[in-house]
């Protein structure tokens, strides 16, 4: 009897509750607090890759760098990336391990260190927009883009950042080793952070590149071609809503792909920085021959499994 396989896309905000609460041992105690969601999923019978966000940890490491910079090379972004990777995928390993040892369950849990490729033309290098890192005046900003080739943009009259490109992913490169760990009922996280973003040269040699892949297309990515029946994103809300913060508000419990695509065709229901690529993964995800999509928070998930809440994205 064929297993369910099922991606959790945990986001990267969701182990940080707060500016009061961004510790290390605070992202732990919320990796805990997820993993035992997750691990209720397990018991049911559902075969499990993860993958998260990693937006709040990278900055926490471009900042160490940045002040550090007086005595300590600074680390690029692709390797704050996979620091990241290992980092989050250590606290969601060891939570998931001891929840199995709870539970008396024989199972293993690893985490993969993942490159995702994608290409050198994608139209964001042209036009980078993604803002990364510390606030900077004019002068640091000016001497950064002279030096070191940032792209650089004023944000808001708050001071001057730098700027990535976010380009789509295109491949998993490690797919093929996390479909063995996966066959041999491993629980596997991966594609942390939407993936460490790679090139790939004529001879199919790989270098790394300053970028960030967006995590819900990357995690889309991975639960097409893992053959995933289920595709959740767990977010900072219970649901979906219409009209997110005003008067006519409207929270969606279950909704087809054809009004999926509607409301998104829309544009004025779903923020760019954050539901809009929610709501275009999971269209990707079963326009790839997906089953379902479920959005919702950590706390609800077995609920939402359950169909009693969270929204529901179907054929």
């Amino acid at each position: 009897m064929k297993k369910k396989l099922a991606v959790i896309a945990i986001g990267g905000n969701s182990l940080i509750h707060d500016k009061q609460h961004q510790t290390v041992r605070d992202q732990y105690i919320a990796a805990h607090e997820t993993s035992e969601h997750i691990v209720s999923m397990i018991r049911d019978g559902w075969d499990v890759a993860i993958s998260h966000g990693n937006g709040p940890q990278v900055g926490f490491i471009l900042r160490r760098s940045e002040l550090a910079s007086h005595e300590l090379h600074e680390v690029p972004l692709d390797v704050c990336g996979a620091d990241s990777q290992g980092a989050i995928g250590y606290a969601l390993q060891q939570n998931l391990y001891n929840e199995f040892k709870r539970f008396g369950m024989e199972k293993y849990v690893t985490t993969v260190v993942t490159q995702v490729e994608v290409s050198a033309n994608d139209p964001s290098f042209k036009a980078p927009a993604k803002p990364i890192g510390s606030f900077m005046d004019e002068s640091e900003a000016s001497r950064r883009r002279d030096k070191e080739g940032w792209d650089v943009k004023e944000d808001a009259g708050r001071g001057w950042r730098r700027v990535v490109a976010s380009p789509k992913p295109i491949r998993i490169v490690e797919e093929p080793a996390v479909k063995q760990l996966l066959d041999a009922g491993v629980v596997v996280i991966t594609t942390g952070g939407g993936g460490i973003p790679v090139v790939a040269d004529e001879n199919g040699h790989l270098s790394g590149v300053a970028a960030v892949i967006d995590k819900d297309f990357a995690s889309s990515l991975l639960a097409s071609n893992l053959g995933a029946e289920l595709f959740v994103m767990s977010t900072a809300v219970e649901k979906v809503a219409l009209n997110f913060g005003k008067p006519n508000e409207k929270w969606l419990d279950k909704i087809t792909l054809q009004e999926a695509k509607g409301y998104l065709a829309e544009g004025t229901h779903f923020a760019a920085g954050s539901m809009a690529p929610k709501v275009e993964a999971a269209i990707l995800f079963l326009e790839n021959g997906g089953k379902e999509v479920v959005i919702t928070n950590p706390e609800n998930l077995e609920k939402a499994l359950d169909g009693k809440t969270g929204t529901h994205i179907v054929h």
